[in-house]
């Protein structure tokens, strides 16, 4: 039995307009199929395996729309670790690790990505049972997948002298190639690509984390054992764990040691990491497109459309990728794909929101949405899941108007409680305590209409709140 690692951090700007870096790709079902997000689809992956439960480790930023996430297919007894800041693979899973030993365990850990995208899932699970033989000897495992073309934008890993069946020692680690060079290594048959997915003992990455990166490791121990925790998660002190460098585990570990190995995964696999890799893996249709949404192609070839709010047309045009959401559109050439971080570049020079988050804004206890705004106004629809609550707070700046759409809301303004139905309504002062509960059954609905000087959602003095968010 070994214990899953799923590393759910990244902001996916290539995806964008869709993935943001407060709802990004790994929490998003790209291909809308009723399949999950791909996180969802990253712990489903493991069903078949005998496993302990998952650890998670994302941003702290994203903890509550992981653990909604997780709720929603019922993985409850899973650990989320949350990072203060990104610091790339190898401080996460040295977190990781250090929290399956917390216990006085010594586990094998499987590290996966929670962003990639495996059609072959019983060919996945049978290399995972490979692997953990391999790690349990004492290895580093990776997992390289078998080059389908002469692949540019993938690392490369070469095979070295086989050390069981499909299982080979690591002769090198490659950088992104050249087209020719790429050419080369497809032609020799020793090449495969570096998928990012590792299986080793708990103990041994640690103990070639200390002869490799030491100061790695004494900055994400410093910063695990001094974490608090609650019902929910671990929260990794902010401040030893933001002096930490970034380093992939790729250069930090498995490009140093004498004790690696690669085994080879052939399953259908692409890390997703633009909108032309969503294309290759997509349903097309007749003329190579991949539709999605409420879409009208006409004498239209080879091009990813997706619409997520409203019609889109596309009339004599070829090899595009058009993303529609409801503030923002994307209209690319296919071939330029992974330019789209470009525009995500420039979208964060010039302040824009549109860089940051969407209308819909997730919060632990359900969502809102920016419905419109001007001068001294917004107006907000809110969605409160059943049994959940916003904190008691106040606002300095603005007053708000409720008024119920659906469901029965419970709502606090003062020394006063009020319980709200459909198509009723009350005003929360401005510099007045309030919150605002769903004691029903079905989610709350309500419209917000805010007023004043203003609008900023800092705007909030919280004084009591479930989610521990009074920071």
């Amino acid at each position: 039995m070994f214990s899953p690692v799923i590393l759910a951090g990244g902001s996916g700007s290539r995806l964008w307009p869709l993935s943001r870096p407060q709802y990004p790709k790994q929490f998003l079902a790209l291909d809308r199929q009723g399949r999950g997000t791909m996180f969802q689809r990253a712990l489903g992956r493991l069903d078949g395996l005998e496993h302990t439960p998952p650890l998670v480790v994302a941003n702290e930023q994203h903890r509550f729309i992981a653990a909604e996430q997780m709720r929603e297919i019922g993985q409850l007894d899973a650990r989320i670790i949350l990072e203060p800041v990104g610091r790339n693979t190898a401080p996460a899973i040295v977190l990781a690790a250090l929290e399956a030993c917390s216990e006085g365990d010594d586990p094998v850990l499987l590290v996966l990505a929670a962003d990639h995208y495996i059609h072959d899932e019983p060919a996945f699970r049978k290399v995972v049972e490979s692997g953990e033989a391999l790690a349990r000897a004492g290895r580093l495992v990776t997992f390289g997948i078998t080059p389908t073309h002469p692949e540019t934008g993938f690392g490369y890993i070469e095979c070295g002298p086989a050390l069981a069946e499909d299982a080979y020692a690591i002769a090198g680690f490659k950088e992104k190639p050249t087209a020719d060079a790429a050419e080369a290594y497809l032609a020799s048959g020793r090449y495969l690509w570096n998928s990012g997915m590792f299986m080793f003992q708990a103990s041994v990455l640690l103990r070639e984390m200390g002869i490799h990166r030491p100061d790695i490791l004494t900055s994400v121990r410093a910063a695990f054992e001094a974490s608090s925790r609650d019902r929910y998660f671990v929260h990794v002190a902010a401040e030893p764990f933001a002096r930490c460098d970034g380093e992939s585990i790729d250069y930090a570990v498995m490009e140093r040691t004498d004790n690696a190995a690669v085994i080879p995964l052939d399953a259908g696999w692409n890390d997703l990491g633009s909108w032309t890799s969503l294309w290759d893996i997509a349903d097309r249709d007749e003329a190579g497109n991949a539709l999605d949404g409420d879409v009208m192609a006409i004498d239209t070839r080879g091009s990813l459309v997706q619409s997520h709010h409203r019609l889109v047309t596309t009339v004599g045009v070829s090899d595009l990728l058009i993303v529609e959401t409801k503030d923002a559109v994307l209209v690319a050439d296919k071939s330029a794909g992974q330019q789209v971080k470009a525009i995500v570049g420039r979208l964060q020079s010039e302040g824009r929101q549109e860089a940051i988050g969407h209308p819909k804004v997730s919060r632990p206890w359900g969502h809102y949405e920016t419905m419109g705004h001007g001068d001294r106004y917004q107006v907000k629809r809110i969605t409160v899941l059943p049994g959940e609550s916003l904190s008691l707070q106040l606002h300095y700046h603005r007053a708000e108007h409720w008024i119920v759409v659906s469901g029965t809301a419970r709502v606090v303004c003062g020394d006063k409680e009020t319980i709200l139905a459909e198509n009723q309504s009350t005003y929360i002062p401005l510099g007045v305590k309030h919150s605002l509960s769903n004691p029903g059954k079905v989610p709350l609905e309500l419209v917000e209409v805010q007023s004043g000087a203003y609008l900023g959602e800092d705007d909030i003095v919280r004084f009591e709140d479930r989610y521990g968010r009074l920071k």
